[in-house]
């Protein structure tokens, strides 16, 4: 029993260190090793920073350089980030350097248990000094890493996040092992997916300003400005090997939410799909007049005392990933929305 305490006090110890060992969120194109997906809001699972060092990320990044852009949220349901997941994590000196600084103090754990602490440092020193890795496979260095387990800063649940109980294992360069959560293609698609920065969605209006009551609001989105994006994540097994995902979104539908019961959609559905051009809308043509847009709202009746309407727009982006070992398939669609203060006049007629 005491052994089995000891052990659950070196996962734990090894755990929190792998989180220590995280970076801050990095710039677009950078290459950086720190983001999950994992914070919930609002019934929604959305992008946070967090992660693994050994995981590395190239492409759209997360820099905030779109002008109020974020991260893409996902309606909840079946799928969810992964709450822990395993990689390689420390080389055999590595290893033993973390349990010569006696991982104890990281457990939270109260350090003047004197005999807690030997206790621990018993088992480390027989797990990884006189058991099955012979002197922390020191005559191995070079030839493989020691994987270990990744809790999710950003999962909430603190059981589910310390569910990776394994303690760290040796394997061998350019080999993944057959562990369940061990890092795959599939789980850095997700980790690619929460790297992945969207402009801020800020739709076009005609006429721009003051809006009028019973004519057509006119709405677009500038089509240069939402194109596909995509974010590279992978992990290297050693031995010139590496395992890799690569997850693109792309705008895919505009939804309208004029901010007032007293107010026509067009279309009625208030969702606005993407043309084959990659457009969403049509910007106002002269002579247009009272012709129903593509895409836009008709106010009713008109803001009163200076306080306008909210039109919320949010941009659904769908996404997809590929990845080594011919792995890929499809991913939630994803959503950013943002919000515009309309102000609605009424023209009064001269008789």
């Amino acid at each position: 029993m005491r052994r089995l305490t000891g052990l659950r006090l070196l996962t734990a110890a090894l755990c929190v260190a792998g989180v220590l060992g995280q970076t801050a969120a990095a710039h677009a194109g950078d290459k950086n090793s720190n983001s999950t997906l994992g914070t919930f809001k609002d019934g929604k699972a959305a992008a946070g920073a967090g992660g693994s060092r050994s995981v590395t990320y190239s492409g759209n990044g997360s820099s905030g350089s779109n002008g109020g852009g974020g991260n893409l949220s996902v309606p909840s349901g079946d799928w969810a980030p992964p709450p822990c997941w395993y990689a390689p994590t420390y080389s055999p000196k590595e290893l033993k350097e973390k349990v010569d600084a006696s991982p104890y103090s990281l457990t939270g754990r109260d350090p003047n248990n004197r005999y807690l602490k030997e206790e621990t440092d018993r088992d480390i020193r027989h797990l990884y000094s006189e058991g099955e890795y012979d002197n922390y496979n020191l005559d191995k260095q070079g030839e493989g890493k020691f994987w270990a387990a990744v809790p999710n800063p950003n999962e909430k649940d603190a059981a589910k996040r310390e569910s990776c109980t394994r303690l760290p294992f040796w394997v061998k360069n350019g080999e993944r092992p057959d562990v369940e959560n061990a890092i795959s293609p599939e789980i850095l698609s997700k980790l690619a997916y929460a790297q992945v920065t969207v402009p801020g969605t800020r739709v076009k209006l005609n006429p721009d300003g003051e809006q009028t009551v019973n004519l057509p609001t006119w709405v677009w989105l500038d089509k240069g400005k939402y194109r596909p994006l995509s974010v590279r994540a992978s992990v290297d097994l050693g031995g010139g090997e590496e395992i890799w995902a690569r997850t693109t979104v792309e705008p895919d539908a505009l939804k309208l939410s004029p901010g007032t019961e007293n107010a026509t959609l067009h279309p009625s559905s208030g969702e606005c799909g993407i043309k084959g051009d990659g457009s969403i809308g049509s910007p106002y043509k002269k002579g247009s007049g009272k012709k129903a847009p593509p895409c836009g709202v008709t106010y009713l009746r008109a803001t009163q005392g200076g306080s306008g309407y909210t039109l919320q727009s949010t941009l659904t982006w769908k996404a997809s990933w590929e990845g080594s070992e011919g792995a890929g398939g499809d991913l939630p669609t994803g959503e950013f929305g943002g919000e515009q203060d309309v102000t609605v006049q009424e023209i009064q007629a001269i008789n």
